[in-house]
């Protein structure tokens, strides 16, 4: 069974970068994805921008998906927000939560993911796809390893059809949050999220603000690299080639790759994997 791709972007803030992310869909739309997906700022803050970058993946005949966030929202703005995209054609949606904006008190109308899954299945019926998100090292709010699951659980029986794993590195951590998952009766596919190593610094950051274990060896020689770029790319594909390896033997449905707007690095791992059609 072939392995699925898709593709993370974050939506651009200057022409010159709503140029480029078109030249990246071009590249990467020649793996045949299933989808696109596009971030979502917090409390909505990059919402016209992320409709325009949707737009743009859905005119070059790709399938996108826009990421929802419950924070800061309304049922009545996420409401208006789904018939937009109804509007376009987009059934497809990455329904989160989201990260409360700094000096924000409350969420919004909706608490927990799970009751934003709820409500677009009661208001839009069945025609829509629902991503969620799936923290195999546990969400960084949450203390409690088995509670996180029980709301990962919820988000699921709610009615969504899949789901993305924050990006990890030890892919143990995926296995066992599978199984855990399957236990508690959740059997919609979960495809892991994999974040190439683009840039050691900024992904080193990201890590350690989400609570993501970068195995020790692994910072050891990367920090040894000092600023040797082409030393580190060459491991960090070496590396992130490995755990995709692992993933895809342990039966992953698919591979959903953060680019942060890059081709290269994506594409140089989709071949060496074999994953993805070749225009």
């Amino acid at each position: 069974m072939s392995t699925s791709v898709s593709f993370e972007f974050f939506p651009p803030n200057t022409p010159v970068g709503v140029d480029k992310l078109k030249t990246v869909v071009q590249e990467l739309g020649a793996l045949k994805p299933q989808y696109f997906s596009v971030t979502y700022g917090a409390g909505g803050s990059t919402r016209d921008k992320t409709l325009s970058a949707v737009m743009d993946i859905a005119g070059a005949g790709f399938d996108a998906a826009p990421h929802l966030s419950c924070v800061g929202s309304t049922r009545e703005n996420i409401a208006e927000i789904l018939a937009t995209y109804r509007e376009r054609g987009i059934r497809r949606v990455v329904a989160l939560r989201g990260d409360l904006p700094s000096g924000t008190a409350t969420a919004g109308e909706f608490r927990y993911a799970s009751e934003l899954v709820s409500f677009i299945r009661e208001t839009q019926g069945p025609d829509w796809h629902i991503e969620v998100a799936a923290y195999p090292e546990t969400h960084p709010q949450q203390r409690y390893a088995a509670r996180d699951l029980q709301h990962f659980a919820d988000k699921m029986r709610a009615g969504a059809d899949g789901a993305i794993t924050q990006f990890f590195f030890n892919p143990d951590a995926y296995f066992h949050f599978v199984d855990e998952a399957r236990r508690l009766g959740v059997t919609q596919p979960i495809t892991p999220g994999i974040m190439p190593f683009h840039n050691y610094g900024r992904i080193a950051q990201f890590a350690q603000r989400d609570g993501i274990e970068i195995p020790r060896w692994v910072q050891m020689k990367m920090e040894g690299f000092m600023d040797d770029a082409a030393s580190i790319r060459a491991f960090g594909l070496d590396v992130v080639t490995r755990l995709c390896e692992r993933l895809i033997a342990g039966g992953a449905p698919g591979i959903h790759f953060y680019t942060l707007n890059q081709s290269a690095l994506t594409l140089a791992l989709c071949e060496r994997l074999g994953l993805g059609t070749q225009a």
